[in-house]
């Protein structure tokens, strides 16, 4: 049987991919009676067409949480409508000199070590101090917050079924009547005394006189616990991943920063996919690549291997900083396409730069194979440690 859950497959799992597009870009894995889609058409085409492919899924487990992601129009519509009065450009845009205060500490924290576990000392909890701070939890909260946050990444596991799917299920209903309790008590105490978070503009947020339920505010909360951390931890864990591997194209960054930044952020995007996989159902009958995925079934989008697909992208193994165009799919497409995508690049924008011109001589630490994350929907290493020369921290904050 196909196992993409393996972790020498959830490291490397490209080569299969090719494989699949070549041999079967839509596979029926008749064991999980789920469908997946491998090649970058079937795979764009599903996220965009919402009239034949539904977001609201039921795995064997039972559906999918009552979230934004997980709706279809008109409720999506609405939904969505009301988030972005909160979640503006403008609001991304204005975090970015925090963001900056945020990286310069954390990389002061280990500085002076010259040496750091990549992702728990920097990728993990700068995102999450980013949304944490956003919303607009109290300092104090934030490992209860990131307790949460591992509890609900769980559920990609209702994908592959068993007893880790139905333990994560249980882990989440206990954990949504903790969170419930805990948002409602903050939603109440910013009607009372409204402030300059994300939770005020959601609870103050009105489109054609609908506001957002308790119940719809605890879905987007739950959301961003997930999408607002984990994608980033990713993006910035699977750069470095990739400098490693090749030198070359990090010193082609370092000779011309200001132009190869942000086509470098789009090819980690689309080389390392971080999210490589979402649910999708089919609303009917689908015919596609000459199979028929019959109506109500469960299929898995591989954006991860649409992003490298050869009828798309030239030399699509290559890691190519220079990249463009780079019409990737990492962020999805159409009226799913990522709230967060502009969060996410910004972070990587100010991330990047700030460890690799403080950390001078980044390497990996060790030759043993990285630790794949422990949701199975995404691609990243869960630590990795690096050693770098010693320095000094910065005494005055940006």
């Amino acid at each position: 049987m196909l196992d993409l859950f393996t972790d020498d497959t959830r490291r490397n799992p490209f080569s299969l991919y090719a494989e699949m597009r070549a041999k079967a870009p839509v596979l029926h894995v008749p064991p999980l009676d789920l469908w997946m889609i491998f090649d970058y058409e079937g795979v764009k085409r599903a996220l965009h067409d919402h009239d034949t492919w539904s977001s609201i899924v039921t795995t064997q487990t039972g559906p999918t949480p009552d979230w934004l992601v997980f709706s279809d129009p008109p409720r999506h519509t609405l939904l969505r409508n009301i988030i972005q009065r909160a979640f503006t450009p403008r609001s991304i845009a204005n975090l970015e000199p925090r963001i900056r205060e945020l990286s310069r500490e954390l990389v002061d924290g280990v500085i002076e070590r010259g040496e750091m576990d990549l992702v728990k000392d920097y990728a993990e909890p700068l995102p999450t101090m980013v949304i944490a701070e956003m919303i607009g939890i109290p300092v104090a909260d934030r490992p209860r917050f990131v307790r949460w946050s591992e509890i609900i990444l769980n559920l990609s596991y209702t994908m592959s079924g068993g007893e880790a799917a139905t333990r994560a299920v249980a882990e989440h209903a206990a954990l949504k009547e903790e969170m419930h309790a805990y948002v409602d008590d903050l939603c109440t105490a910013r009607k009372k005394a409204p402030k300059g978070d994300l939770l005020t503009r959601l609870v103050e947020a009105e489109v054609d006189g609908e506001r957002l339920t308790g119940e719809e505010i605890l879905g987007f909360f739950q959301l961003l616990l997930v999408a607002g951390t984990e994608t980033t931890t990713n993006l910035l864990g699977n750069t470095i991943l990739s400098f490693f591997e090749h030198p070359d194209e990090l010193a082609r960054l370092e000779a011309d920063p200001a132009r190869l930044l942000p086509t470098t952020i789009e090819e980690v995007l689309r080389y390392r996919t971080p999210v490589s996989m979402v649910f999708r159902a089919a609303k009917r009958d689908v015919m596609i690549h000459g199979q028929t995925i019959p109506a109500g079934k469960f299929v898995l989008l591989l954006m991860g291997s649409a992003n490298r697909d050869p009828k798309q992208f030239q030399d699509p193994d290559t890691f190519d900083v220079g990249r463009d165009p780079n019409p990737h799919i990492a962020f999805g497409h159409g009226i799913h396409f990522c709230l967060g995508a502009s969060l996410s690049r910004l972070e990587a924008k100010v991330a990047i730069p700030d460890l690799l011109s403080r950390l001078r001589g980044l390497a990996p630490a060790s030759d043993a194979p990285w630790q794949p994350r422990k949701a199975l929907h995404v691609h990243g290493p869960a630590r990795l440690p690096v050693r770098f020369e010693p320095g000094k921290q910065l005494a005055v904050a940006i």
